[in-house]
C-alpha cells in the first residue's frame, strides 16, 4: 500500500465509525495494519491532523479518551450532541470505543 492509498485507507475507516462512538488512533492503526504493513498511531495522528477535515475527526481520540489536541471543545460539543458518552477528560472509551468488527 503506498503512503497515498494509507492516507485514503484511514480516512475511509474514520468514515465508518458510528456516530456517539471513537476509536484511538492506535485503533485506526491496528486495523489497518495487516493490509498496509503500517502500524503508527503518530501517523494516524499525522494523516488526522493534515487531512482530516472532511471526515468525522472529532471521533478519533487518544487510547486514554482524551480529545483531539486544540479541538477539544469543538470535538467534545459533537460527541455529545451524537450522544457519546463523555467522562471530564474526554471520552468514556469503555463504552464508546467502536471497532469495525463489530457486527461481523
Amino acid at each position: 500500500m503506498t503512503p497515498e492509498e494509507y492516507v485514503e485507507a484511514v480516512l475511509r475507516l474514520v468514515e465508518r465509525i458510528p456516530p456517539g462512538r471513537v476509536m484511538s488512533y492506535g485503533a485506526v492503526a491496528d486495523a489497518l495494519a495487516e493490509r498496509s504493513g503500517r502500524a503508527s498511531a503518530r501517523l494516524v495522528g499525522s494523516i488526522m491532523a493534515r487531512h482530516g477535515g472532511g471526515v468525522p475527526w472529532h471521533r478519533v481520540v487518544t487510547a486514554g479518551g482524551r480529545l483531539p489536541p486544540g479541538h477539544e471543545v469543538e470535538a467534545r460539543a459533537r460527541l455529545r450532541a451524537e450522544g457519546c458518552p463523555l467522562r471530564p477528560s474526554g471520552v468514556d472509551m469503555s463504552a464508546a470505543g467502536w471497532s469495525p468488527n463489530e457486527g461481523v
